[in-house]
């Protein structure tokens, strides 16, 4: 039926609809705004639901209106279906967790109605099949978002992010737009599927410039090193808004690099930049994440360190791990930090445990002998069962595995009980067996839609060995940190990486920081 292909394009407009209306009726019956705006947001994530079904009974399908530059079209397949459903259900909870979290507050209706227009506008942006509809949705999500940020605006640190926020966004909308012209000279068509095939017969010297706009507009979407400061801070608005950016704002670069993946795949020097960014994002995120002390925080931190193996995946060409990377991390995160309260009630009024076994050198050696070993195992099981992995996929794993070895190494201590090394060793062997078995299901549900990996050569080589020894140094140092964290040089240590390594500051500095925003709340109110 050909109703279908146009479900998707009308939720977004019923969310716009919906949020006009609540903007516009500020004094509405109490209970009224929130309740309308849980509707809408169930009545998209039931449009795009249907939708998906029928792309995948029949098929990708495009709608599309105007021609050349102007050309306005949403491109409808399993990629963008998975991100509009994405999208749709975490939007959907994060209205309904907001009708009692923002309940009794002035401006209610109008944080709904800008939830809903950011949701309508990140909806068009994942099924964007034009350059135009992609930049109009970019920026008209950082409009968005900005106005989110600011909901207190009386508090100097929310107008210090939303600052942050509109400097780095606003520089990737402005890679986009150099992107998209030179895209245009030389493809000559706005359309993605067009410049993705054309793409494959080369690159001439604008569009080799245009792939690097794009990814360094990924890198700035994506909060990546150094530029990630506004993430950390987004705690100052409501707590549904932390959520909301992972209904695919934050993801937003590696949607971008995904939708144009053969473009991207077509550069070699970009592959190799996605690789080295991605790769030091992850690794710095990741280790100020552990000195961090509040909740929020951390999950900010975590999110750093999770773009950046997301954008380490799309440089070693694993798509189809790297959009479902977006889907997991999107799903877990939202709901982290909607729970974060409540767990942290529950952690307060558990039995505190006893003390913790710290393993030493030879517990952490074998910790990651063992865990390479299972992972290895688990390799050849399902290479023998006809799913032989790429160099790219099995270092990717064993960056992962690496992780795993830190809990193992807590079962392996001297003074660890028996049940806790059963349970970090089984827990080892499910994450190796999770690993191999949702790439298999990754590759099933998108690789027809996605490129396939590239072969590995000298370049890809050098950087699948320096991401492995890099993840695994740092794995270890980690494992044994607790035997000399009470130096005073680790003290040190730790206090400097709980700050980010000052880089934030740094950015502070250079846009006014507080003065800024201080001059121009002391301006609105005089």
């Amino acid at each position: 039926m050909i109703l279908f292909p146009f479900l998707a394009a009308l939720a977004p407009l019923i969310l716009l609809a919906v949020a006009a209306s609540t903007l516009a009726r500020p004094g509405a019956r109490p209970g009224a705004l929130p309740r309308q705006a849980e509707l809408a947001a169930l009545a998209a994530l039931a449009l795009t639901g249907a939708a998906a079904l029928h792309a995948a009974l029949t098929g990708a399908q495009v709608l599309s209106v105007g021609q050349g530059a102007a050309q306005i079209s949403l491109r409808l397949d399993a990629v963008s279906f998975t991100l509009a459903l994405l999208v749709g259900f975490v939007g959907w909870v994060v209205i309904r967790y907001s009708r009692r979290y923002m309940d009794g507050e002035p401006r209610e209706g109008a944080f709904h109605g800008l939830t809903l227009t950011v949701l309508a506008l990140v909806l068009v942006l994942v099924q964007a099949g034009s350059l135009a509809v992609l930049l109009a949705a970019f920026i008209g999500v950082g409009i968005g978002l900005r106005q989110l940020l600011l909901f207190y605006a009386s508090r100097p640190e929310a107008r210090r992010a939303a600052a942050k926020f509109t400097l780095v966004w606003g520089m990737g909308d402005l890679a986009l737009i150099l992107a998209a012209m030179l895209l245009w000279s030389s493809f000559g068509t706005a359309d993605l599927a067009q410049i993705s095939a054309l793409a494959a017969s080369g690159l001439d010297l604008p569009a080799r410039i245009a792939v690097g706009l794009l990814v360094l507009a990924a890198l700035l979407k994506t909060a990546a090193f150094p530029l990630h400061g506004w993430l950390t801070e987004v705690m100052e608005a409501p707590t549904p808004v932390s959520a909301l950016l992972h209904a695919g704002i934050i993801n937003a670069g590696g949607v971008l690099l995904i939708r144009l993946a053969d473009l991207v795949q077509a550069s070699p020097g970009a592959m190799a930049a996605l690789v080295m960014a991605g790769g030091i994002t992850a690794l710095f995120g990741a280790v100020v994440m552990l000195t961090q002390s509040a909740v929020k925080t951390a999950l900010a931190w975590s999110t750093v360190a999770q773009m950046g193996f997301m954008l380490l995946q799309c440089g070693l060409g694993l798509w189809a791990l790297a959009l479902l990377h977006i889907v997991a991390h999107s799903l877990y995160k939202a709901h982290a930090f909607l729970s974060s309260g409540g767990a942290v009630q529950a952690v307060a009024a558990a039995r505190k445990p006893g003390p913790v076994a710290v393993p030493g050198l030879r517990a952490v050696g074998r910790s990651f002998l063992a865990a390479l070993a299972l992972y290895a195992a688990m390799g050849w099981v399902f290479a023998a069962l006809g799913a032989p992995k790429n160099p790219q996929a099995l270092a990717l794993g064993a960056m992962l595995i690496f992780g795993v070895a830190y809990l193992v190494a807590q079962g392996l201590a001297d003074s660890a009980p028996a049940a806790l090394t059963r349970r970090m060793v089984t827990a080892s062997g499910a994450a190796a067996l999770a690993y191999f078995g949702f790439h298999a299901l990754a590759s099933l549900a998108w690789g027809a839609h996605l490129p396939a990996t590239p072969q590995a050569g000298a370049l890809e080589w050098a950087l699948i060995v320096l991401a492995v020894l890099s993840f695994g140094l740092v794995a270890f140092a980690q494992a044994l940190f607790p035997l000399w964290a009470h130096h005073p040089a680790a003290a040190g240590l730790r206090v400097h990486l709980a700050n980010g390594l000052y880089l934030n500051a740094v950015l502070d500095r250079l846009i006014g920081g507080f003065r800024r925003s201080g001059a121009t709340q002391a301006k609105g109110e005089a």
